[in-house]
């Protein structure tokens, strides 16, 4: 079987590694794809947006099974299009996206159905935002309703931190269409936890436990980023806090979607704050979490391509999970300036080295080919996957392969995984 993946990033690269491992697998292309990916897969030069051209490339080429690893194009309504030509496609409709694509609906789900998050107001016009966050006080947090590349949730300490939130977002517009409207809600104190499950719109079916770390600064200081690393199994998810968030956010969330007409089938991921033991809501995403894919595709042990045929045909609870009984760690690398500006094209060394070294792999994402060496692309560059026999050794042997690798403002943080080692005292 012919597979295509739709992406070009480090959570791209990992499905394709991982697809690669399949029996049924045949030949793997990746649309657009990038340097690493062009090594495992035969690139096509296709945006990510550019749905029907994509369709066509299916129908052509035959593929048998396409994955969508980014939001934008499920938003857009790839897998609707994809079903409409025929064709057989892993992940959410536009409508199912939607939990993704707009704040605003998620939290209105949430409140519908009655699945622990914080409190909110949704507003449309800055003044009226203004007035709640002086009534309610600070810290809160103020995020823009649409898609914008995990930078538009603010987390303001001051009233004049969420005034400048609302400014940056409705009236300078930095994310376009996204800031039309705003939800100000609560600022929720805890430890943050990526919860993940594949869903065929009845049976929900949990991933191995993940952690992400957002901000681009150790000890989660500066702005939030895409995903500067994460990290599984993740300790501060215990048993019963699994069962928890299964009974009480998972599986009420896939039901509720089903309820309002929209049926999941796909990957969802909730991102959770936990506290005293109990977890609340902070956002779902509609895919495989970036970076949270490269540790956990490293650490399952099965044949990716069959669970996704399964979520296809609404068959998934004829699957089980199975893991592998160690840990992995993902440390992205980026460019300099990121999550802000930043110069592109800096030759990258080190790769060969990195790669050599035992239970590493390291995932490009932003990276592109010129005159036959590797250089930079993007804000987050590569991402740095090892695994160990538990979280202290997953953590050397990617810090190892991090120290190998080198370009001119290449940056990370150096406490990814940290957050764990106090369970395991």
């Amino acid at each position: 079987m012919k597979v295509l993946i739709v992406g070009g990033g480090g959570r791209e690269h990992s499905l394709v590694w991982k697809l690669n491992q399949s029996a049924g697998v045949d030949k793997v292309y990746c649309a657009p794809g990038n340097a690493g990916i062009s090594r495992e897969a035969e690139v096509v030069p296709i945006e990510v947006t550019d749905i029907p051209a994509l369709v066509d490339f299916a129908r052509k080429e035959e593929i048998g099974l396409t994955a969508v690893g980014p939001e934008l194009p499920l938003t857009l309504g790839i897998v609707d299009a994809f079903e409409d030509a025929g064709l057989r496609i892993f992940g959410a409709s536009r409508k199912a996206a939607e939990i993704e694509g707009s704040k605003v609906f998620t939290k209105n789900l949430l409140a519908k159905y009655d699945i622990p998050t914080g409190f909110y107001e949704v507003f449309d016009t800055p003044g009226p935002a203004r007035e709640y966050i002086r009534k309610m006080g600070a810290p809160i947090v103020v995020k823009a309703d649409g898609l914008a590349a995990g930078k538009g949730a603010i987390v303001c300490q001051t009233i004049e931190e969420a005034d400048e939130a609302v400014k940056i977002i409705m009236e300078d517009r930095q994310f376009g269409d996204a800031g039309d409207r705003v939800v100000v809600e609560e600022f929720l104190t805890g430890e943050e936890a990526s919860f993940l499950a594949f869903s065929d719109g009845r049976t929900v079916l949990p991933l191995a436990t993940s952690q992400d770390h957002k901000p681009i600064f150790d000890g989660d200081k500066g702005p939030n980023t895409g995903g500067m690393g994460a990290y599984s199994p993740a300790p501060v998810v215990t048993d019963e806090l699994f069962h928890q968030v299964m009974d009480r956010i998972m599986i009420p969330t896939i039901q509720a979607m089903a309820a309002e007409g929209r049926p999941y089938k796909g990957v969802l991921y909730a991102g959770l704050m936990i506290e005293d033991g109990v977890a609340r809501v902070l956002e779902f995403n509609a895919r495989f979490g970036d970076p949270e894919a490269q540790p956990l595709l490293m650490r399952l042990d099965g044949d990716l391509e069959s669970i996704m045929e399964a979520v296809i045909d609404e068959r998934l609870d004829e699957v089980s999970l199975n893991w592998h009984d160690d840990a992995s760690i993902c440390v992205v690398m980026a460019s300099g300036g990121y999550p802000g500006s930043y110069e592109k094209g800096k030759v990258i060394s080190g790769l060969e080295e990195a790669e050599a070294m035992e239970d590493v792999k390291v995932f490009h994402a932003g990276t592109a080919e010129k005159d036959g060496r590797v250089v930079t692309s993007g804000g987050r560059v590569l991402g740095v996957t090892a695994r160990g026999s538990d979280i202290p050794d997953a953590i050397s042997r990617a810090y190892r392969a991090c120290d190998a690798i080198h370009w001119d403002g290449a940056q990370y943080r150096r406490d990814i995984g940290a957050k764990a080692l106090k369970y395991l005292k």
